[in-house]
């Protein structure tokens, strides 16, 4: 025998009709023959095949208790079995076919049609073996690719932020803390069930990611302007508001070269709304209260602290408290309200932040 060939067991109490099944299939598979359900269970605790030929009428255990048995067991559950019966009634076909078994064939049966409806099952489950494999490995390949394109969406917004810092180089590791800063806010949030719903749909680390580009406008601003080492005048700092509208024009010009750029949706909207106010005084669109996105929102609260903190050529850093003050005092006007409690519960953590 071929340990290449498929398996068939043949179940019958009737040596006649064991010969000439077996006849009929060994030439082209290797054939196992046993008289009763007892022999049978024997056997493939031997030989596992890969189908059974199943007679119905049996002493001691008949082919429909036989099969409950074996669709009831984990290792013999997706043998395949045809009855092999000499009920020819429609009413026991249909009872057959409801237990599990994939065909029925009625005795007397010619060698010809028995080989051929053997065959075709054969094909049919080398086919759904084929198919398994087939889908345990397209699931390791999208694995594989989503992997792929997490990095490069990783390797895009940390080359273009990257550039951002070296064009601005007075905020310096400014993207880093507001990222963190975000990072901490939005899980005080979670903790206090603040804008739950519309957070738990968020992929929170690709909206993290996502906010390294809520300045990449400032590429577009000339740099007399961004790198000026006084404070701007009116007519220069109208010029630095337009970053936020550059910012979405280069998110958008990113989002039409990638084919997977969902990734940038929360960054287009950090990017022209991290500087609206929730009293609709801010820029560049002048939206006000829940009209300004959440993640435009919450962006707002991380920028400003950290440019509370940090020194510039025409004002020193606020120590951490009085900037928690100024922070303070501010929602309600520039800030939403409703993530002031959140906020306190973050600057706790803020010290901590490396």
């Amino acid at each position: 025998m071929s340990g290449d060939r498929k398996k068939v067991l043949i179940v019958d109490d009737n040596p006649v009709n064991l010969k000439m099944a077996r006849n009929a299939l060994m030439g082209i598979f290797d054939v196992f023959t046993v008289p009763s359900v007892a022999k049978m269970h024997l056997m493939i605790d031997n030989i596992f095949p890969d189908l059974i030929l199943l007679d119905i009428l049996m002493p001691e255990i008949g082919g429909y208790e036989a099969i409950i048995g074996l669709k009831e067991d984990e290792k013999t559950r997706d043998i395949p079995v045809i009855f092999l019966t000499s009920k020819a009634d429609a009413v026991s076909e249909l009872e057959g076919l409801s237990l599990g078994a994939v065909d029925y064939i009625i005795k007397p049966f010619t060698p010809q049609l028995l080989l051929k409806r053997v065959k075709i099952h054969m094909l049919i489950e080398s086919q759904k073996t084929e198919l398994k494999y087939i889908n345990a490995n397209l699931e390791k390949l999208v694995e594989v690719k989503a992997g792929a394109i997490v990095k490069l969406q990783g390797a895009i917004l940390s080359t273009v932020s990257e550039l951002v810092e070296c064009r601005d180089d007075i905020t310096g590791g400014h993207i880093t803390r507001t990222s963190q800063m975000l990072r901490v806010l939005m899980e005080e949030m979670s903790n206090l069930g603040v804008y739950s719903d519309e957070v738990r749909s968020w992929n929170i680390d690709l909206l993290i990611q996502s906010s390294q580009l809520h300045d990449v406008g400032k590429i577009s601003i000339h740099d007399n302007i961004l790198l000026k080492p006084d404070k701007l005048t009116n007519e220069e700092f109208d010029e630095m508001k337009k970053h936020a509208v550059f910012g979405e024009k280069i998110i958008d010009r990113i989002q039409q070269l990638t084919h997977e750029n969902a990734f940038l949706k929360h960054a287009k909207i950090m990017a022209g709304t991290h500087h609206e106010k929730w009293n609709g005084s801010g820029y560049p669109y002048s939206f006000s209260r829940e009209d300004i996105p959440l993640q435009g929102r919450l962006m707002a609260i991380a920028d400003v602290y950290d440019a509370l903190i940090s020194e510039r050529p025409y004002k020193k850093a606020f120590p951490a408290e009085q900037a928690a003050d100024i922070m303070r005092g501010s929602f309600g006007s520039h800030f939403d309200p409703a993530l002031k409690e959140a906020f306190e519960a973050a600057f706790a953590r803020f010290p901590l932040l490396q």
